[in-house]
């Protein structure tokens, strides 16, 4: 009992210490809680009609008042210290009565950093001390604030209601911004599609999803949030062009690195056999390593910018395409292709459909006869994309889909 007692003694202890210091630390820096506090005025939130004259204000900010000729070396030194905003430079001239520049420069300081001098760490005091800069050159100044100056999250979260899940992300496919807003959020969707248009440099349009994944193409319907109605763009990905239609084909910008794992299994003289290729995310940098490509789509559309990705980089005689149905294409294109080379080159599948790729690979069982294979040096080796749901070990549940075929 004594123990108990005196262990709740020991956290009451700790407990007025830490009230004491958070009053002590209250008071010095109770000058500087206006200037702490950065971020758009209250006055946006809940807006649904983008203004950007309402993100107007002047706040207080600290900053140091030094010689024009110290700012070259000050610059590194106080780095870490100085207000970074969007079109904002921290080192600004300093303007006397009568509108002539001095030969003052005022450096702004981030006030969620620096609210005194004595922030600033002994060393760096000590380094600013031999600059003849002190605590008298410490002061006090007012920076006005525009829309201008705030990136799309700082906007957003000022505009969207407190306590809302916010835009969890999105993805740039040329001038395209792809957001997929959840329901709470659709009576903002306008304000965020201006907003993203806005703050992301080479945005022209910003679309919603707004429905699933069309299960035959992999293409969804989507809304123009804002700008252009304009859904033929060009990426770069590992070095390479695709242009294509947004609205009517596949394209995933978080799988590049996926793509070129897979490329980089392939060598010159190497056969690829894509079943699902879209417009050529496997295909095209598999060519360009002067692999030969068999590339089928089903979607019209897709094997149409396959062709024109093709041409844009150069490898048409590399690529040889295909619309087909992807077990139409394994039975005819893959099988002959096979049998005519005998497998002589090294060949892979890749068949990248999670949601049903793994309903193809039967396409694959008795696709040669016994005398066939006979002939058939090498047979491609399948990588098959699935997903997986539930608990447990992924790798061996998606071993055990595919066993299933």
């Amino acid at each position: 009992m004594n123990s108990v007692k005196a262990s709740i003694f020991r956290c009451n202890c700790v407990t007025v210490s830490c009230v004491i210091f958070s009053l002590h630390y209250f008071v010095r820096s109770y000058s500087f809680i206006k200037m702490v506090t950065l971020a758009p005025p209250l006055a946006v939130r809940g807006m649904k009609k983008l203004d950007r004259d309402r993100f107007a204000q002047t706040v207080d900010i600290p900053c140091l008042r030094v010689k024009s000729s110290s700012v070259g070396t000050l610059t590194g030194l106080l780095k870490r210290y100085l207000l970074k905003m969007r079109s904002f430079k921290a080192i600004r001239p300093v303007c006397s009565e009568n509108g002539v520049v001095e030969d003052i420069r005022e450096v702004v300081l981030d006030p969620r950093i620096i609210t005194s001098f004595g922030d600033f760490t002994v060393q760096d005091r000590e380094l600013l001390g031999q600059m003849g800069i002190d605590e008298s050159s410490f002061k006090q100044g007012q920076l006005d604030l525009t829309y201008d100056n705030w990136a799309a999250d700082d906007v957003l979260a000022a505009v969207l209601p407190e306590g809302v899940e916010t835009v969890a992300g999105y993805s740039l496919i040329g001038h395209i911004v792809h957001v997929n807003l959840r329901e709470h959020l659709h009576e903002y969707k306008h304000v965020i599609g201006e907003v993203l248009l806005d703050k992301i440099k080479q945005a022209r349009t910003v679309v919603n999803k707004v429905d699933t994944i069309d299960s035959t193409f992999r293409v969804f319907n989507m809304e123009v949030l804002a700008g252009e109605t304009d859904f033929v763009t060009e990426v770069k990905e590992n070095s390479l062009r695709f242009k294509f239609d947004f609205s009517t084909v596949y394209w995933n910008s978080r799988l590049g690195t996926e793509h070129e794992r897979i490329v980089n299994k392939l060598s010159s003289g190497d056969v690829l056999y894509d079943v699902f290729a879209g417009v050529g995310p496997f295909s095209i940098p598999a060519a360009k390593k002067k692999c030969f490509v068999l590339a089928n789509d089903l979607n019209p559309e897709s094997y149409k910018w396959l062709q024109e990705n093709a041409k844009l980089n150069k490898v048409e005689k590399f690529i040889m395409g295909f619309n087909k149905d992807g077990a139409d294409f394994i039975k005819e294109e893959v099988k002959n292709h096979i049998l005519e080379h005998r497998g002589e080159q090294r060949s892979h599948v890749v068949m990248n459909l999670p949601a049903i790729a793994v309903s193809f690979l039967p396409a694959f069982k008795y696709l040669f006869s016994m005398d066939q294979l006979k002939q058939i040096r090498m047979l491609p080796l399948i990588h098959v994309y699935c997903f997986v749901k539930g608990e447990g070990n992924s790798k061996e549940m998606a071993t055990s889909l595919v066993e299933d075929q």
